[in-house]
């Protein structure tokens, strides 16, 4: 992820990435649609100090939960296939949602169902109200029933699935003129305030705009265009077709 942005020396920008590399350009396309994907977090008071050792918004390795007591929090798909998933591999698995009817696929209903009566899962009806632990080891997550009593269950891992929702996170803070979190953009060449930093599709914003692929892939030309005269101000431009360029034909090996 672009975790920040300035300029070196000689006028170029210096882009670093939240894993430290960093990369260095005459032009900045953005192009992050609505932002970066992030999950919802439960309103819990003191869950970030959970993240990564006993709540987790994904599964990436299903052994890191074998032999765990679980809690999923969630009446969606990802909440359902989960359960289903984890159930045979964990110590126990509650399941969690504030109504007895899911959004999931029929199918994994079923499947979760079938498990309850086996006992492989607890279904619970409530939602996560708090979380009790020591030294950042989740130890139990307190569960608000719908009649406003409260229930702890002792558990190793949380996995809340309540979807996901959009941020620009870094992008906000490079020194752009946002409007309502969209970059306003001219429409001769989309590009932003700053000179050399474009936008094109659903990040940006100008009068007018359609949030269509079609109107993105317009205006990513229109952009192409401008960006050429900065990275080679020395060159002309070659304005071709692919139903006439020899050239582009061999390049893309269809000659």
């Amino acid at each position: 992820m672009a975790a920040s942005l300035d300029k070196t020396p000689d006028g170029k920008w210096r882009l670093t990435t939240d894993t430290g590399n960093v990369l260095v350009a005459p032009v900045i396309v953005i192009a992050a649609g609505g932002g970066s994907f992030v999950p919802k977090r439960p309103p819990i008071s003191g869950i970030e100090a959970y993240e990564g050792s006993g709540v987790f918004y994904a599964v990436r390795k299903i052994d890191q939960f074998r032999g765990k007591r679980i809690v999923i929090a969630g009446g969606g798909d990802s909440a359902l296939d989960w359960t289903v998933n984890l159930a045979p591999i964990a110590q126990s698995l509650t399941l969690v949602h504030r109504r007895g009817e899911f959004r999931a696929a029929p199918d994994t209903v079923g499947k979760m169902r079938a498990l309850e009566a086996q006992g492989l899962v607890k279904f619970e009806l409530g939602q996560p109200l708090d979380l009790k632990g020591s030294d950042d080891k989740l130890e139990a997550v307190v569960i608000k029933r719908p009649d406003g009593t409260t229930v702890e269950i002792e558990t190793d891992a949380l996995l809340p699935f309540f979807g996901l929702t959009m941020k620009l996170r870094p992008i906000a803070n490079f020194g752009l003129n946002l409007n309502e979190n969209l970059i306003p953009v001219d429409t001769e060449k989309f590009e932003t305030g700053t000179p050399s930093i474009f936008a094109v599709g659903d990040i940006n914003t100008y009068p007018g705009k359609l949030k269509l692929i079609l109107s993105g892939f317009h205006e990513a030309a229109l952009m192409a265009q401008a960006a050429h005269r900065y990275v080679h101000p020395d060159k002309t431009l070659r304005f071709q077709y692919t139903t006439s360029s020899s050239e582009l034909q061999r390049l893309l090996k269809v000659a």
